[in-house]
């Protein structure tokens, strides 16, 4: 599908370790293309240090897809979202499990395994999980567990609570994917939940209302008393512009920049499961310095809120 025949010089490099393959390349990096993202330029913003994605997904056919899947992509490696990573210059990320498998956390921790200590997972499980699989889940670097609600399926909005009281003591959090008219809706539950929530794409606020929809208003609500973070994610998700600008989706991303950065952190969603047409990740990745101008903004997205919410060192 995407393998390659040959052995160029970049590929051969992907088994280097990335301070060692940044000595061996003077100069400019070379174009890299990556399976599942359009492009192959390295974005203009450069990444610092410590740099996290904090959304992406593993995909593998050898594990078994759970019945009534809706989303079921083509494998998407541990070595394929190495060569995003060398692209676009980040180091940490967070490996989220995927509606495909259910609660089958499986791959997910053997991703992690393969990925080391610059990896966090989440994971899906339902009120049937016991209390030495949550633990068998932190101790391989899982953070928090995930309601998608949207590729529904897995969980429901009744498991929330009851799953709230039991990752409690683990310092995890809920990291939820709901439409807007869902998050209205679910306000009561999320507002009574015991531990950190984490919006996914956004709130995926849709277009063209964006902030205009009262689901802006919940969220902004709960990260203003410092109960929830949003992921600044999925641009081409809702929007109705597209490429290159993102407009409208990128006021959104601007809105929660401005109310409250300390509370946002980005992710790429490779590989894309929901996009027909595959995005630019370079480009994706360059819309922050246009939603976040400041450098020291930025740091603290790319940085040190993903430390902060996943468990990463802190940088020096």
């Amino acid at each position: 599908m995407h393998h390659a025949t040959s052995w160029p010089r970049r590929v051969v490099l992907q088994a280097v370790p990335a301070g060692l393959a940044a000595s061996m390349m003077p100069g400019a990096v070379e174009a890299q293309t990556v399976p599942y993202s359009a492009g192959n330029e390295r974005p203009r913003l450069s990444a610092p240090a410590n740099a996290t994605d904090c959304h992406h997904h593993i995909y593998d056919h050898r594990f078994p897809v759970a019945p009534g899947a809706v989303l079921r992509p083509a494998d998407a490696s541990v070595s394929d979202y190495r060569k995003l990573q060398q692209r676009l210059g980040l180091t940490r990320h967070v490996v989220v499990q995927p509606s495909t498998y259910g609660t089958d956390n499986r791959l997910l921790v053997v991703s992690l395994e393969q990925f080391g200590t610059n990896a966090r997972g989440v994971a899906v499980v339902d009120t049937q999980v016991t209390d030495e699989e949550l633990q068998s889940l932190a101790r391989a670097g899982v953070r928090g567990i995930r309601f998608n609600l949207v590729q529904a399926g897995a969980t429901t909005l009744e498991m929330m609570e009851p799953l709230a009281q039991r990752i409690h003591p683990l310092g995890w959090h809920i990291q939820v994917h709901m439409l807007g008219d869902q998050i209205v809706a679910a306000e009561n539950v999320l507002t009574r939940l015991p531990v950190l929530l984490v919006f996914d794409h956004m709130g995926r606020l849709p277009q063209p209302e964006g902030v205009r929809h009262p689901a802006f208003r919940v969220i902004a609500g709960l990260v203003e008393k410092g109960r929830a973070y949003v992921k600044l994610s999925g641009a081409y998700i809702d929007t109705r512009i597209g490429p290159p600008s993102y407009a409208d989706t990128g006021a959104v991303a601007k809105a929660y920049v401005r109310l409250a950065p300390e509370r946002m952190v980005w992710g790429t969603d490779w590989p894309h499961p929901t996009a027909t047409e595959k995005p630019d990740d370079a480009l994706l990745f360059d819309l922050l310095a246009e939603w976040a101008p400041a450098e020291a903004t930025r740091q603290r997205i790319l940085v040190d809120n993903p430390a902060e919410l996943y468990g990463f060192p802190k940088s020096a």
